[in-house]
């Protein structure tokens, strides 16, 4: 597969896969606790070893996303941040390093702002694409459009109930890689991944070959080794934002160092997907 079709995560993704290891994608919102505190946190979570970051806009009705997630989004919006401050976050942390950047947003801010002027204001910044989890592609096409003018990632989920014949037609849509959740409910650390993701790996792998993330409930190094070694990339959230809400930039740091390791430790074969 092109690097093109890979998109720039995908490509960072398979730079890992490639050396033998899993990828790590870490999340943290925007604006939390503070529009600085934030930037601090991501540029921590880069120097802790992501190999993609993945940055949430705040949003007021967040369905998808647990407790954690959902009250840092909170803070942030009660302070004051908007989209114009998203962008402006993606822009310093590209210049800081050349990590891709994604942006995890439910679709009716990109809406608000103007799709193609949101994809055109992302692309000048630095951003690699889109993970839009509240947007099917069926439904999706002044995205797609957007995306694929601006040369941007096009990252859509699959879930256990997906049916083969969905899986195929979201992976198709896609650039960059595939999202796949890995429980049915809402985002949060557990105690443990769902013993679905791996069966759900398995038939996205059957479709495309991009390659394919989990996410949903993974919380420590030893978590992200167990995913990495039937999955491309293991996805982190709920338990970096706990993180930078508990200990600051250094507790992120500490926790992504563990993850980073933690994909790193069960040896894989080049990727020939």
């Amino acid at each position: 597969m092109s690097e093109v079709a890979l998109g720039k995560a995908g490509a960072a993704i398979r730079k890992a896969n490639d050396a033998g290891r899993g990828a790590f994608i870490g999340y943290l919102p925007a604006g939390y606790p503070t529009y600085d505190g934030a930037l601090d946190g991501l540029k921590a979570l880069v120097d802790g070893g992501a190999d993609v970051v993945e940055l949430g806009l705040p949003y007021s009705d967040p369905v998808m996303d647990g407790v954690t997630i959902q009250r840092a989004t909170e803070i942030a919006l009660a302070g004051g941040l908007r989209t114009r401050d998203v962008l402006s976050t993606v822009e310093k942390l590209a210049a800081y390093s050349d990590v891709p950047v994604l942006v995890m947003t439910y679709w009716n801010p990109v809406e608000r702002y103007g799709v193609d002027r949101f994809a055109a204001d992302f692309a000048r910044v630095g951003g690699a694409g889109l993970i839009t989890p509240d947007l099917i592609p069926d439904e999706g096409a002044e995205w797609i459009a957007a995306a694929d003018k601006h040369d941007l990632d096009k990252v859509f989920l699959v879930s256990p109930s997906s049916t083969d014949e969905r899986i195929a037609m979201t992976t198709a849509a896609c650039r960059g890689f595939v999202y796949a959740t890995a429980v049915m409910g809402v985002t949060g650390a557990r105690d443990k991944p769902s013993e679905l993701a791996a069966p759900l790996v398995a038939r996205t792998h059957a479709a495309t070959g991009l390659p394919v993330g989990v996410g949903l409930g993974i919380s420590n190094g030893d978590q992200a080794a167990g995913v990495t070694a039937f999955a491309d990339a293991a996805i982190v959230g709920a338990a970096l934002v706990r993180a930078l809400g508990d200990g600051g930039a250094a507790a992120v740091r500490t926790l992504a160092e563990d993850l980073s390791a933690g994909v790193r430790r069960e040896p894989r074969k080049p990727a020939d997907r």
